[in-house]
């Protein structure tokens, strides 16, 4: 087995939940933050929970939106860079 190539493993990592429970358990991180845990999960509380799909809904298009920008910047540059080829030639 090669030496020196694993990370460093924390045996009492502590986990924080978004609803407040904190718990510890072993990982390479020292420190966990997660949105939903085993006490406010609605599969273990038996109540319904809103989510925020929304947000990742929206962070979604905002960068489909960013990439067809991009992509119109892209083609206007290369349409003027080959107007300016013509140009020359």
């Amino acid at each position: 087995m090669k030496q020196k190539i694993h990370p460093n493993w924390h045996p009492a990592a502590r986990v924080h939940c978004a609803c407040g429970n904190t718990f510890t358990t072993g990982s390479t991180l020292k420190e966990i933050a997660v949105e939903i845990c085993s006490a406010c999960h609605p599969l273990f509380t038996g109540q319904q929970k809103f989510v925020d799909t929304a947000g990742r809904v929206d962070k979604f298009n905002q960068r489909m939106a960013a990439a067809e920008r991009k992509k119109g910047e892209a083609a206007e540059r290369k349409r003027v860079k080959e107007e300016q080829a013509a140009a020359e030639a």
